[in-house]
């Protein structure tokens, strides 16, 4: 189990590693962390070319954990994920083959290309971090975490992931533009040579597999008092009564959004959960997990509008601002 300072001081490490190939994205790249330390997977939204799957091919190196790709597309079949059993000619008997699924970081590349019944097989190695073929259940290495990413802009050819695979992202992030400066900066660093395949490739190995599974058993540590219990609990029973809101979030969110609170605490060094953990999480937990009614849809209200009038509306304990 490793001590909470040391928690914040390895993923300060990381951050600044990653944040040498990946510039102006430090919100996405904090938020991963987090979700990771956490145990969770990561959905992450954004147009192409924003450095979604840099952040991956970075966090693999500094994680060192095994990292491999699925490029999901129409034809992607289940089994090229999960793997199958083949038959050995030698022997006369069917050997299972791994997929890529078996490994510890795996990038699940423009998931909404694949159909339904292919997403689906992702579904228990998220949840149970096993797959069953064949009757047989494998487990999956430990640690093991999914970051899928989509497009929001194009939908020919695209197939919506279900509520039921949504919840099982702990965190759903959007990347966002850079500014002019930054823009700037990553021109620059392409042109000096100081950004690309080879720097990336260099990036150091800051902490082992290992290593990551012993910091987030160090996350109980981290205390997580009542009121904090009961803050995350309105803000999940506001979810159900939200006049926007046709669906709200489930107790899954709940947990999520109280174990994702915890781990950001962690990374901030601190052994306490504030409510500003629960605020800053609240948005990427939940954005995923609600659903909108349509007449607020067309009116142009979003997930994130609801979760900000929730959060205002929410009392914020105070006993626990004052130990902060």
């Amino acid at each position: 189990m490793t001590p909470i300072s040391e928690i914040a001081h390895n993923i300060t490490r990381i951050r600044d590693e990653i944040s040498r190939v990946l510039l102006g994205q430090e919100e996405l790249v904090e938020t991963t962390l987090v979700a990771m330390l956490a145990g969770g997977h990561v959905l992450i939204e954004g147009a192409p070319g924003l450095g979604k799957t840099l952040l991956v091919r970075a966090l693999s190196k500094a994680l060192g954990c095994a990292y491999r790709r699925i490029q999901f597309t129409p034809d992607l079949m289940p089994s090229d994920v999960t793997g199958g059993n083949v038959l050995d000619q030698r022997t006369s008997a069917f050997v299972f083959h791994e997929g890529p699924i078996f490994t510890q970081l795996l990038l699940a590349d423009e998931i909404n290309r694949a159909p339904a019944k292919t997403q689906a097989a992702l579904l228990e190695a998220m949840q149970e971090r096993s797959v069953t073929v064949d009757g047989v259940t494998r487990p999956l290495p430990n640690p093991f975490f999914v970051i899928a990413t989509q497009n929001p802009i194009e939908s020919h050819g695209t197939y919506p992931l279900p509520e039921a695979q949504l919840d099982r992202f702990l965190a759903k992030l959007t990347v966002t533009y850079p500014t002019q400066l930054v823009e700037k900066q990553i021109l620059r660093s392409h042109l000096e040579g100081t950004i690309g395949v080879a720097e990336e490739s260099a990036l150091p190995e800051v902490i082992t597999a290992s290593t990551l599974v012993a910091m987030q058993q160090g996350l109980l540590a981290v205390r997580t008092d009542d009121s904090i219990l009961d803050y995350v609990t309105e803000i999940i029973g506001r979810t159900r009564r939200h006049r926007a809101l046709a669906v709200g979030a489930s107790p899954r969110a709940a947990v999520a959004l109280v174990i994702a609170a915890r781990a950001r605490a962690a990374v901030a060094g601190r052994d306490f959960v504030t409510p500003d953990d629960v605020k800053g999480l609240a948005p990427a937990v939940l954005r995923h997990r609600i659903i909108l009614q349509p007449d607020a849809e067309l009116e142009g209200t979003t997930a994130d509008d609801c979760v900000t009038d929730i959060l205002r509306e929410v009392a914020v304990p105070q006993s626990v601002v004052a130990a902060a």
